[in-house]
């Protein structure tokens, strides 16, 4: 499928007023109950300004077409993963890695996994709305946040810490791309996540300094 120009999916233009952001945020919570409701390829700008309660040309104040709304929908939904990510490495400063990679772990798979069926269908549609380009954005941010918080671990690590956050990172998403590919998300959650926190622990344990000088 053809790219589309980045001014064909960019929102016109940014709510500055609560009133503004709220009919922004009702645009976006009809979109992702329109795309659940009727897929993907039946979601049209009437349909969700509908159910969102605005016209249609309210809508186009903010979203030109329907690959816009997409796109802010699937933006938002990768914003608060990579907050929840920001916000558990800022906690966890200090710690011990395990505690880290725990934490970490868990705050990821618990809102990438919120709403499975949400987490589905934007991860169906996110090739048609350069999704690729808006997730590697946002796991940059991630990556800092990551890094940040291995440095002040109470175990120094021997590895570079980029290297490990991106190893983290990897496996977070391996995770949880299989778990929503799979027929019954919710019933693998929980066991899924423990294996990657045994996992991420036993990686983590391998690369600090004093692991590494045991084995000289």
């Amino acid at each position: 499928m053809p790219q589309r120009s980045p001014a064909l999916l960019s929102p016109r233009k940014s709510p500055v007023q609560a009133r503004s952001t709220a009919s922004v945020d009702a645009i976006l919570d009809a979109t992702i109950q329109v795309l659940l409701n009727v897929g993907k390829e039946r979601l049209t700008t009437t349909r969700v300004a509908l159910r969102a309660g605005v016209s249609v040309g309210t809508l186009y104040q903010y979203f030109p077409n329907k690959s816009a709304l997409l796109q802010a929908v699937l933006r938002r939904h990768l914003a608060a993963v990579v907050q929840a990510v920001e916000d558990v490495c800022t906690q966890q400063k200090g710690q011990t890695l395990r505690q880290m990679a725990t934490a970490l772990i868990t705050a990821f798979l618990a809102v990438k996994m919120k709403d499975s069926r949400t987490s589905t269908a934007l991860y169906s549609v996110s090739s048609d709305v350069d999704g690729a380009r808006i997730a590697k954005d946002m796991s940059v941010r991630s990556n800092k946040a990551i890094v940040r918080m291995l440095e002040s671990a109470s175990e120094p690590l021997a590895t570079d810490p980029q290297l490990v956050a991106s190893t983290l990172q990897a496996a977070m998403f391996g995770v949880s791309r299989t778990l929503l590919e799979s027929s019954s998300p919710e019933k693998r959650l929980e066991p899924a996540r423990a294996e990657l926190i045994r996992m991420a622990c036993a990686y983590l344990e391998s690369s600090t300094a004093g692991h590494s000088e045991s084995r000289v």
